[in-house]
């Protein structure tokens, strides 16, 4: 059989993520493809880094993205920063906490974890109490934004308080980046990662990173090798360090890295402060539609998550059945719940170029138009209404 030319079907992203790429990122992403030691593409990289250092808020100079999705930036700062045996305090509200622990213990640490109910924010204290028991606790790791519940926890107190116990922090902000404040410098985190295919509207497949002096510093005065080659901050930062002359380590994606040049670029047109208040803006519509049609969110609107939205599936509802019409007959893809919410919700994401009214308007008439038809308990014909009238506020 001859196997033909792929073409994706047309589709409306508003899952966890991936989310709309814009057609400026995938036009960038066509461009000639350069040598990655090529002089042009070199200043293109010093660019992605100042880039890159105006999204985090941050100066710090190791600030680069790594060739690899998000999971591997989370592994990027675990295997530079934990040794065997060192104590890390781990706080898990959701499923990417429990990779946290799993990155720990691959490293031979020792994975202290700190557990809060999954859709609600880490809770402060609890933090302190374990850092009280365990004195010998060299990190602190949490996810900001949590994907898999949409909770959004309190970054710059976790910090503070790792801090007055002298630990490093390890900050998960996937989903964060670009939807909703972060400030790396401002709130002292030491080492923090992210995704291209979340808030940053670029393809999957790089995650960003930085980590300030004192993680630099934990890294520089490691008694054991970094287990991993490929993440070896020593080694990368041959290639990506400011110096003119820049050392072979790998063949970077080069176009990938057109399209995140170019994502930043959006995000440095739109500014920072206009894309936190368009992804609350357009959060606060889609609640209010929702809500008047009598779905329930999971997270309480002071801990959640703007870009990233979990409902309550109503009982007696098939949830798999209600994304599989709605990907079928309305090209718009949503998510399912993830671990312990497996079945129990739905994860509407509002990302990026994903974030918009007529998404909302999109999402909202599509599931009133699916839950109808399967009897699903709901206010027909009143979502889009309240909607609009929080968008026309």
């Amino acid at each position: 059989m001859a196997i033909k030319s792929f073409h994706p079907p047309q589709r409306v992203l508003m899952g966890p993520g991936p989310s709309d790429v814009s057609p400026r990122v995938l036009e960038a992403l066509s461009r000639p493809t350069i040598g990655h030691l090529d002089p042009v593409f070199i200043t293109m990289m010093d660019e992605m880094k100042t880039l890159l250092k105006f999204a985090f808020q941050t100066e710090n100079e190791l600030t680069m993205p790594v060739s690899a999705p998000g999971s591997a930036g989370m592994e990027t700062c675990f295997v530079n920063l934990v040794e065997p045996g060192d104590k890390v305090i781990v706080c898990q509200n959701g499923v990417f906490g429990g990779r946290m622990k799993e990155n720990v213990e691959r490293c031979g640490g020792i994975a202290v974890m700190v557990q809060d109910e999954w859709g609600r924010a880490i809770d402060p204290q609890k933090l302190e109490d374990a850092l009280k028991a365990n004195p010998d606790a060299r990190i602190v790791a949490f996810v900001h934004a949590e994907t898999s519940t949409g909770a959004q926890s309190d970054a710059k107190t976790l910090v503070e308080i790792a801090h007055k116990y002298d630990c490093l922090t390890i900050v998960d902000a996937i989903t964060s980046l670009g939807g909703t404040p972060l400030n790396v410098d401002g709130w002292n985190i030491d080492a923090v990662y992210s995704g291209t295919q979340k808030c940053l509207s670029c393809t999957p497949g790089l995650s960003p990173v930085s980590f300030n002096p004192r993680a630099q510093e934990k890294i520089r005065s490691r008694k054991t090798k970094v287990q991993s080659w490929f993440m070896d901050l020593n080694l990368v930062m041959g290639y990506w360090g400011g110096a003119t002359k820049r050392a072979y380590h790998h063949t970077a994606p080069i176009n990938a890295l057109y399209g995140l040049h170019e994502a930043l670029v959006i995000l440095q047109e739109e500014g920072l402060k206009n894309a936190w208040a368009r992804h609350h803006k357009n959060h606060l519509a889609l609640r209010a539609g929702l809500e008047a049609m009598g779905l329930n969110f999971m997270v309480p609107e002071a801990e959640c998550l703007p870009q990233l939205n979990a409902i309550i599936v109503p009982e007696g509802v098939d949830e798999a059945a209600v994304r599989s019409l709605l990907l079928s007959e309305h090209k718009l893809e949503i998510g399912a719940g993830l671990g312990a919410m497996a079945g129990k919700v739905w994860r509407i994401g509002l990302m990026g170029h994903s974030s918009s009214p007529s998404n909302v308007r999109l999402c909202l008439n599509a599931l009133d138009d699916v839950l109808v038809r399967l009897k699903a308990p709901i206010r027909h014909g009143v979502g889009v209404e309240a909607a609009n009238r929080l968008l026309a506020s």
